[in-house]
C-alpha cells in the first residue's frame, strides 16, 4: 500500500503539466462542428461548366472587320465561357444538388470531387424558377454522400455551416471550403426576380457564401444538409460575393424538386384554365357598380375548362389569387408563379358575382405536348 502511495505521489511530481494541458486544447479542438464538417466535406463538389456563347459581329462597329477577309456581313462568333460553383452527392451512386443557374446552357460539366477524382456530370432535370438543378456521375465504386437534414425545424439563432469550392479552390486544395455563422433568418420572400427565378421562404445566414459557392450545401451541427447556398444580397442588388448576408434554399422543398427531377426531369409548370379575362377600366367598373381597385373580368370561358369545372361564370369578376390583389393578367402569373405553383395543383379564387363575394378553387390543368388538356 505504502508502494502504491509512493508511486502516484512521484506521478503527480514529476508528471509535464504541458502535455496535460495539450491533450486538454486538443480535446478542445474537436467540437461539433469540426465533426459535421469532416462527416460532410467528402461529399462536397466542385463543378466546371463550359458554355459556348455565339455574339453576332456587326461590321460597321467592329474596327478590325476587314471586308477583304470577312466578304460576308452579319459575321458570328463562337467563344467558350467557364463557370464554377459546387454541389453535394445526395446517394452512393452519383446524384448530386447543385443551383440551375451553375449549369443551365452548359455544353460541359466536368465534376471535382474531395479525392481528386473528376468525372463528367449529365443534367438529369432542373427547375430554373426554383434555381434547383439534379446532375449525375457514373463512377465504378460508392460515393461518399451527405445525409438529408429537416429544414422546417431550424430555429434563428442555431450553427450554420457553408461548405463549397469558391473560386475553384478545388484546384489548389483537396477539400472543400467552411465558413461558421448561424440561421440568422427563416422563411423570407424574395419574390420574382429580374433572371425569372423565384426565391420563396429562404433561409439567412450569415455564414459567408463566396463566388463559386452557389449549389454547395449548408449543413447543420450534425453533418445534415438543411439548405443549398445560393445567392448573396448587397443592398437591392444581388450577386456571388459575400457581405455577411447570404442565402440558401431550404432543404425541404430542394427534396419536392429533386424527387419530382428524378422522375420527370422537369417540373411541369404549363397548364391551361380555360378563362379569358380583361382588365377593368373605369366604364365597366361603372356599369358593374365595382368599387374594389383591383379585378379583371372573365368575358369567356372553354368548354370542358377547368374554369367551366369551377363552376366560374362569364362576368365574374376576379378580386383576388391566393388572397392576393389582381389588376391585370400579368398579376394572376406572377401570383402563380411566386407560388411556385406547378400543373395539377390548385388556386384560390375570389370572386365578385351579383355584387356578392365567394371563394372558388381552381385547377391549374396540365397541357399535354400535343396542346390537349388532361
Amino acid at each position: 500500500m505504502i508502494k502504491l502511495l509512493i508511486l502516484i505521489i512521484c506521478s503527480i511530481i514529476f508528471c509535464d503539466p504541458r502535455k496535460i494541458i495539450n491533450e486538454e486544447i486538443s480535446i478542445s479542438r474537436n467540437n461539433a462542428i469540426t465533426y459535421a464538417i469532416d462527416k460532410v466535406s467528402d461529399s462536397v463538389v466542385g463543378i466546371n461548366v463550359t458554355q459556348i456563347k455565339k455574339q453576332s459581329i456587326d461590321p460597321f462597329f467592329d474596327p478590325f472587320f476587314d471586308p477583304f477577309f470577312h466578304p460576308f456581313f452579319n459575321q458570328n462568333r463562337s467563344y467558350k465561357v467557364e463557370n464554377l460553383g459546387s454541389g453535394v452527392i445526395i446517394s452512393e451512386d452519383g446524384f448530386i444538388i447543385t443551383n440551375s443557374h451553375v449549369v443551365e446552357n452548359s455544353n460541359e460539366i466536368l465534376v471535382s470531387l474531395s479525392n481528386g477524382n473528376s468525372y463528367d456530370a449529365n443534367i438529369i432535370g432542373m427547375d430554373e424558377l426554383t434555381d434547383v438543378a439534379l446532375i449525375k456521375i457514373e463512377s465504378d465504386s460508392k460515393l461518399p454522400f451527405a445525409e438529408v437534414g429537416d429544414s422546417d425545424s431550424l430555429i434563428v439563432g442555431e450553427w450554420a455551416i457553408a461548405l463549397g469550392n469558391p473560386l475553384g479552390l478545388f484546384d489548389v486544395s483537396s477539400k472543400p471550403t467552411a465558413t461558421v455563422g448561424i440561421i440568422s433568418g427563416i422563411g423570407l420572400n424574395f419574390g420574382q426576380k429580374q433572371s425569372g427565378k423565384v426565391y420563396q421562404d429562404m433561409l439567412q445566414t450569415d455564414a459567408s457564401i463566396n463566388p463559386g459557392n452557389s449549389g454547395g450545401p449548408l449543413i447543420d451541427v450534425l453533418g445534415n444538409i438543411i439548405g443549398i447556398n445560393t445567392f448573396i444580397m448587397t443592398n437591392s442588388s444581388y450577386s456571388e460575393g459575400s457581405i455577411g448576408i447570404g442565402f440558401a434554399i431550404p432543404i425541404n422543398r430542394v427534396m419536392e424538386i429533386i424527387n419530382q427531377l428524378k422522375l420527370y426531369g422537369k417540373i411541369d409548370r404549363k397548364f391551361e384554365t380555360g378563362i379569358h379575362v380583361q382588365k377593368l377600366n373605369k366604364t365597366m367598373k361603372k356599369i358593374l357598380k365595382i368599387n374594389d381597385k383591383t379585378g379583371v373580368i372573365i368575358t369567356n370561358i372553354d368548354k370542358g375548362s377547368s374554369g367551366e369545372k369551377a363552376g366560374l361564370m362569364i362576368g365574374d369578376v376576379i378580386l383576388s389569387v391566393d388572397d392576393k390583389n389582381i389588376s391585370n393578367i400579368s398579376d394572376i402569373l406572377k401570383v402563380i408563379d411566386e407560388g411556385l405553383r406547378k400543373a395539377g395543383d390548385f388556386v384560390s379564387l375570389k370572386i365578385l358575382r351579383n355584387n356578392k363575394k365567394i371563394i372558388i378553387n381552381l385547377e391549374l390543368k396540365a397541357i399535354k405536348n400535343n396542346g390537349v388538356t388532361n
